[in-house]
């Protein structure tokens, strides 16, 4: 039966799309192949979340090849759960992407953009399905280098210096895992994630295996954009086209914080992380680094995106945060908060870019009165920064009231209230876009936008929508996020 190959499938379906768009030559055709890829990952994600839903695994072994000998693809309520969220934001950026991709990408290139996308969405995929070391850095690679063709076809040519300064800290990241997996290699002779996680309480405690946390732990946050090691995320996000700067913002940082989650709790165990070792204090105080810093440099702004750009290393700190706490609750408000962000910065990216199909580059000082001619995507950007902001009815609110409730289990009410405190700075950033947008006078160049493409503007409302629905029942979401945090805690078993 076709749903005994489920694990494999939806990393499958994409890397044969990617040369048949190459010899197809066609933008419409690459086009209308990445979104059905997408959706068919989308209903394979969503058939083996509910597959594992009751605490069960999944294994594939790849040619037949009984792992530990062979790659294993094993799947869990933890990458389960970060399945369904990649392929779902793919699914509605490649509808969006159509009108936003023929407006800002020459038309020659288009069927090169969809190729990328697709493995793009490969790599993210296989990073969440794999349970092999190497395969994950392979996964993590084709992901990657796909990513710096994406951002460097943006239209501004600053999107090449953005996409260089990616490709050099990435490769600097790359790395370092590699040089961690390598290292642990050694220590246990086995490449399988799980095996490897059974041979290594022996040789816990030796240098060449703290090398390697180490050595994971920085690579893993260059990639995630920990503060401050998020220097490249910023000119990334600001220049890359708006579908690349959406589907990154929405995935890429969440794939890399499911690494580091498998990694620390899955590999090396609780106990050696944060009993043994200072890594909860570490990043606590980076997480506070970032949710304040990024949060006051995102206020002093001019282009928008790059303020949310900004925005989002903040956010990353709440996620950080709630791993550094190390318990069940923290594991929840992080893992959720994966859904919550993406969803929120999907949202914003998206109808930002329906802005940027008129104007280009997005200045506060050229979209003033922007909310008379463009109600609608105003509207939205409004909806999704009050989720920013953590507002009750909006998914925000569902992470944060969880990142209070971790702070209070650990007896630590005076994080609880640096939680509320750094979310009083997104009130700040917020503000700004509404005051421009609503309490201004259109200029002539304002007065001559309209909303964006329907397409474009449907499927940035699907988000929207989203940030809202989830907030009013986030039982789904929660209970989902709660599974994962279990399973990673080893509760239950």
């Amino acid at each position: 039966m076709i749903s005994q190959h489920y694990p494999v499938l939806h990393v499958v379906l994409p890397l044969i799309a990617a040369p048949v768009m190459v010899l197809a030559r066609h933008g419409g055709i690459a086009w209308l192949l990445a979104t059905a890829v997408s959706w068919s990952s989308l209903a394979v994600s969503v058939a083996l979340f509910a597959q594992v839903a009751d605490g069960s695994v999944v294994s594939y072994a790849i040619g037949n090849w009984a792992p530990p000998w062979g790659i294993e693809y094993r799947i869990d309520s933890v990458n389960a759960f970060l399945l369904v969220l990649v392929s779902l934001i793919a699914s509605v950026v490649a509808i969006y992407s159509r009108e936003s991709v023929a407006a800002e990408v020459p038309r020659e290139q288009h069927y090169l953009f969809y190729t990328m996308y697709v493995l793009c969405l490969a790599g993210l995929l296989g990073i969440a399905a794999t349970g092999d070391g190497f395969n994950l850095f392979v996964f993590l690679e084709i992901s990657s280098l796909s990513s710096y063709v994406l951002i460097a076809l943006g239209r501004d040519r600053r999107a090449l210096m953005a996409s260089y300064q990616y490709l050099i800290m990435g490769t600097i990241g790359a790395t370092f895992i590699v040089i961690g997996v390598g290292l642990l290699f050694l220590m246990t002779g086995t490449l399988n994630l799980a095996d490897m996680a059974a041979r290594l309480p022996g040789v816990t405690e030796t240098r060449p295996v703290l090398a390697a946390l180490a050595f994971l732990t920085v690579g893993i946050c260059l990639k995630l954009a920990l503060f401050p090691l998020h220097l490249w995320l910023p000119n990334a996000y600001a220049y890359a086209p708006s579908a690349v700067t959406a589907f990154l913002a929405a995935t890429a940082t969440k794939v890399s914080v499911y690494v580091l989650l498998r990694f620390y709790y899955t590999v090396f165990g609780e106990s050696v992380v944060f009993a043994a070792l200072p890594m909860g204090g570490i990043l606590l105080a980076l997480s506070l680094a970032a949710m304040f810093i990024a949060s006051t440099i995102a206020i002093f702004q001019d282009d928008v995106k790059r303020l949310f750009a900004y925005s989002s290393v903040a956010q990353i700190g709440y996620i950080t945060l709630g791993i550094s706490f190390d318990s069940a609750t923290g594991l929840t408000a992080a893992i959720v908060h994966l859904f919550n962000h993406a969803l929120t910065k999907g949202a914003l990216f998206m109808l930002l870019g329906g802005v940027a199909l008129h104007l280009g580059r997005i200045r506060f000082r050229d979209i003033g009165g922007l909310a008379r001619v463009m109600p609608l995507t105003s509207f939205g950007v409004v909806l999704a920064g009050l989720s920013l902001i953590g507002v009750p009815g909006t998914v925000g609110f569902v992470s944060k009231w969880y990142l209070v409730l971790a702070a209070l289990e650990a007896g630590a009410g005076w994080l609880a209230a640096l939680i509320v405190l750094s979310s009083l700075l997104a009130v700040v950033y917020v503000w700004r876009f509404v005051e421009v947008a609503y309490f201004r006078e259109p200029s002539e160049a304002v007065s001559r936008l309209k909303e964006a493409p329907p397409s474009m503007l449907a499927a940035s409302w699907v988000m929207v929508v989203g940030c809202v629905y989830f907030g009013l029942d986030a039982s789904t979401t929660v209970g989902g996020a709660a599974q994962a945090a279990a399973t990673l805690l080893g509760i239950g078993r």
